[in-house]
Parts: C-alpha cells; structure tokens; sequence
C-alpha cells in the first residue's frame, strides 16, 4: 500500500520543472504509482488517430501525471506551499484524523 500526501481537489503548486511555482488543482491520483494529475500543469501535445469512421483525429493536449513529491498543498486559509501536519479529534467513540497546516494550524475541508 502507497500513500501520497494529497487528495483529489486538494490545490497544489509545483516544486520542480518548467512549470515551476505554478498552482492548480488536483484531478487524478494514483498512489501504487505515486503520481497525480494536475488541472493545466505539465500539459502535453498527443497525436491522435482516428479509432472509428467519422470520429476525426488530430493533435489534442491533456494533462500528463507527474509525481506526487514534485508538488506542495497549499493551504485555503493562508494561501501558502505547507507541508500537512495530522490531529486527532474526539467525535464520541470515534476519533477523526485532521490533515492541519503546518504554517497557520487551520484544518483543510
């Protein structure tokens, strides 16, 4: 079992690459390979063929994954890159993991 640091719609910004510093939101994640996929970030040109009469094929840009320890979760509260810090909280007989921020202590959603 892998685990990655962020969830789906979560808003993260880009340690390393050509896109570096830029944000967006957190579309696919796939944790036995450890990667994400990123709303408009490391976009890609595929060449597509057409798979059936009528459909047309052409060039087509998609959002390719990149792993899961090349980006930072932004916090909602303060807007800053923070690691995610974890606190337990009491709900009766249940007791509910909380992802915090490191930075302001604001839980996230």
């Amino acid at each position: 079992m892998n685990k990655v640091h962020v969830k789906t719609g979560d808003t993260v910004v880009l340690l390393t690459g050509s896109d570096k510093g830029k944000q967006g939101k957190v579309l696919e994640v796939s944790p036995k390979e450890g990667k994400v996929i990123v709303e408009g970030v490391n976009v890609i040109t595929k060449h597509v063929k057409p798979t059936r009469v009528g459909q047309q094929g052409g060039i087509v840009k998609a959002a390719a994954p990149l792993y899961a320890c090349k980006v930072q979760l932004v916090c909602p509260e303060c807007k800053k890159p923070t690691r995610i810090a974890h606190k337990f909280e009491a709900d009766g007989d249940k007791v509910n993991k909380l992802r915090v921020c490191k930075k302001c202590g604001k839980s996230f959603k």
